[in-house]
């Protein structure tokens, strides 16, 4: 063979190689002839959850899987969901991307009393459905319950029919005969009679005329059992649009090209009507993710029959999870949860040039207004919701709500958590609402008279500056607040009721930050020990006139992000005994910007506190690009892991939502002259896909945050605990592996190796012949 026909057939091989590299770019490889076709998509199913595992009759049961599309493209996948006997039940054609997953849910009711078997591909699991437990009488006579109660339409017009439907269960072994009576707006309608076998169900059905416009509440009772629900009477040709966003500000948005600004509750007519929300959400930084309904377009027609409450998901939201609560019509947003809780947090620089970390602090809470109870399956409850819309990792470490019945002259708050301090309180303090003063005077740190700002609660903040925007690490620009407060000579308590919020600040800002910081400390000129973020204090002004550093159990936090909070800090203790001016210095790195600051000096009142513990599921919102990877917790019932601040935590990431049910059947009513408030706390971690802006730790689930540690992240001297009760929790909670989604680079840079690897093996020959027959 001559050299030229040795080099032409090395060219085709090399050329074949290049052909195989391409189609790897492209997602494609390959082998052999090529009759197995193109790696498309392939699915896998996994955790086959059923909730709840035991149900009454009539109760729905919800049955959801993982499916995860472990090829490289879009595919369609048909869920079928068989109950008992291989007979199919739903089915359900779901798309998912490739590398992607996504949750399919079925709801199943009216089965029969027995266990039951639910299985989809090869995945089986069981539950059981059982008779309900009598709440009250003896079991051997007949004792009838109330509920499922229903109401259709839940809005109509003046002169329409409304049906009010319930089941009546006989907990009883014999047959009884019982009247169940119709109130509506505490009137008695209808009395209707009904037998009912023991142990049987009998459908009750009432048919009522809609009078005058507005809301007409319900009560059904039979014996001790009661139900209760509303519908809604509105003009004739009018129905209820109620339109929601996840963006945290709400969103600007057109119903048939008018204006209106999210949330909004709008009586519409009857009839066709076009909606169209923003690309994006109003920083531009998120982009629209979808409609309820599971449409993509931010454009969408919709046909107004009777009321209707759509909502708009974008991608991204605040930082940390999204705080949401149920109150009677849809979630209202309520703020950010846990900012404290960033894992993450810079101390200082030590000797070496090493960063050293804070450990941050979980703990949050959060004052629930105007919330409402809900109706789910016959039970009430109430109904919140943490979602996270940020591209985030977050650990939940616990989660309970307080009952505070309390005097109704007096305001109760809570305090917020410090990220420079790890103790935790939920002590709720009260604030005679007749007792509270402004203080004497408010100036900043430019010499601003700004009590005007802070007088009211009108959403007019005082101006503030941002500590990045100093001019160098030993030229800090403080953001100040100087607060007279007047004599406040033999007060027993002192108490300062603030609101106000933190401004971060754009992210650049930070980053150009902490390069000039870097650049200083290269060149030798940061003294060991000197902070990059330095967190906010408060001084007190002594008898000398001086500024005294309060210590650091007793300081001023920085209050929430993104939507304002009001808190109270105790100030009691804090001044010196001979002062005979009580004024404060309160000191701010960051844009601290105060709405309204006041002094209360009442006494502690007596409080009724009850805790309610959540029902909870973990559950995906919606399907995300996020790069987060590692072992989060298996969606389904996460109850048992939000008990105790125990480093058992509920791991979720971008698209995760957590749903906290609190039952509020068992609540004891506040006594005469109490009025009632919620209070939720929560511990929470999270993490975010900077890594610390390279100094710190991948956006993965390990290393795991622990109480006690130093800060994050932590040293190799220190663990998260193994031990043996943490080890199972590992095993029996987080088994939802996601794995990171290579790069362009690192995806070429694998083929590459592969392709090399067949060219290695496929090419020996030639290229031996080519050499042997080229010298």
């Amino acid at each position: 063979m001559s050299k030229r026909s040795a080099i032409t057939k090395l060219q085709i091989v090399l050329l074949i190689d290049i052909v195989i590299v391409a189609f790897a770019a492209g997602g494609y490889f390959y082998v052999g002839s090529g009759s197995d076709g193109p790696a498309t998509f392939s699915f896998v199913l996994s955790d086959l959850i059923i909730t709840p595992a035991n149900v009454e009759i009539g109760q729905p049961v919800k049955i959801s899987v993982n499916i995860t599309n472990v090829g490289t493209q879009a595919g369609n996948y048909s869920v079928d969901l068989f109950i008992d006997d291989d007979a199919l039940s739903q089915s359900k054609i779901i798309r998912i991307l490739g590398t992607d997953n996504a949750i399919a849910e079925f709801i199943i009711e009216g089965l029969p009393e027995g266990t039951h078997t639910a299985k989809i591909g090869d995945l089986t699991e069981s539950f059981k459905v059982t008779a309900p437990v009598p709440v009250n009488g003896d079991p051997e006579t007949a004792d009838v319950r109330l509920h499922s109660l229903k109401i259709n339409p839940t809005e109509t017009w003046p002169g329409s029919s409304v049906s009010i439907m319930a089941l009546a269960q006989n907990f009883g072994t014999s047959l009884g005969t019982f009247d169940v009576e119709l109130y509506v707006d505490n009137v008695l309608v209808e009395t209707k009679t009904i037998p009912i076998f023991g142990g049987s169900t009998a459908p009750i059905t009432f048919n009522v005329v809609a009078g005058s416009k507005g809301t007409h509440w319900v009560k059904l009772i039979c014996l001790e059992s009661t139900l209760t629900g509303a519908f809604d009477v509105v003009p004739e040709g009018m129905h209820t649009l109620l339109v929601g966003c996840t963006a945290a500000k709400g969103a600007d948005f057109t119903i048939d090209g008018k204006p209106y600004h999210s949330p909004v509750n709008l009586l519409l007519s009857a009839g066709s009507h076009t909606v169209v929300m923003p690309a994006t959400d109003p920083t531009g930084e998120y982009a629209f993710l979808n409609w309820e309904d599971g449409s993509k377009s931010p454009t969408r027609t919709i046909y107004l029959t009777t009321k209707m409450n759509i909502y708009a998901t974008y991608e991204g939201g605040s930082s940390c999870p999204s705080l949401y609560f149920w109150n009677g019509e849809e979630y209202v947003y309520v703020a950010e949860i846990s900012n404290g809780g960033w894992l993450g947090y810079i101390g200082y620089i030590d000797e070496t040039g090493n960063m050293v970390f804070l450990g941050g602090n979980p703990w949050d809470h959060a004052k629930l207004d105007q919330l409402k109870p809900r109706n789910i399956d016959g039970k009430s409850y109430y109904d919140l919701l943490l979602s996270q819309r940020w591209n985030e990792i977050f650990y939940l470490d616990a989660a309970y709500m307080l009952a505070v019945d309390h005097p109704s002259d007096v305001d109760v708050y809570a305090t917020m958590m410090n990220y420079m301090n790890p103790a935790f309180t939920d002590k709720i303090y009260t604030a005679n609402k007749n007792n509270i003063k402004t203080p004497i005077s408010a100036v900043n740190e430019k010499g601003e008279d700004v009590l005007f700002h802070i007088s009211k609660l009108d959403n007019i903040f005082a101006p503030g500056n941002n500590g990045p925007n100093s001019p160098a690490w030993n030229n800090i620009i403080w953001n100040r607040l100087t607060l007279d407060l007047g004599d406040l000579s033999n007060k027993p308590q002192i108490k300062l009721i603030i609101n106000g919020m933190v401004d971060w600040g754009p992210a650049q800002t930070y980053y150009d930050w902490i390069a000039r910081f870097d650049a200083a400390y290269a060149k030798g000129l940061v003294p060991n020990g000197t902070q990059i973020n330095p967190p906010p204090y408060m001084e007190v002004k002594d008898a000398g006139g001086n500024w005294v550093r309060v210590p650091d159990d007793r300081q001023l936090p920085i209050p929430a992000d993104y939507v304002a909070r009001t808190f109270i800090v105790d100030l009691t203790g804090i001044f010196p005994n001979d002062v005979s001016e009580y004024q404060i210095r309160i000191n701010n790195f960051w844009n601290v910007t105060f709405d309204y600051i006041g002094i209360d000096t009442s006494p502690q009142e007596i409080l009724t506190i009850q805790r309610i513990d959540p029902k909870a599921t973990l559950y995906q919102v919606f399907s995300s690009p996020s790069a987060a990877s590692g072992k989060f917790t298996r969606y389904g019932d996460v109850a048992q892991l939000l008990l105790n601040a125990d480093d058992m935590f509920v791991i979720g990431r971008q698209g995760d939502a957590v749903s906290l049910l609190f039952p509020a059947e068992n609540l004891a009513p506040p006594a005469e002259g109490m009025e009632r408030t919620f209070f939720l706390f929560v511990a929470d971690w999270f993490k975010d896909e900077y890594g610390n802006w390279g100094y710190g730790f991948d956006f993965t689930v390990d290393p795991l945050p622990f109480r006690s540690m130093s800060g994050f992240p932590y040293p190799l001297s220190e663990s998260y605990p193994y031990d043996e009760a943490h080890l199972k929790y590992l095993q029996e909670y987080n088994t939802r592996e996601m794995k990171a989604p290579q790069t362009l680079a690192a995806s070429l840079a694998t083929w590459v190796m592969v392709v090399i690897i067949i060219m290695a093996i496929t090419d020996v020959g030639v290229l031996v012949y080519f050499r042997k027959n080229s010298q």
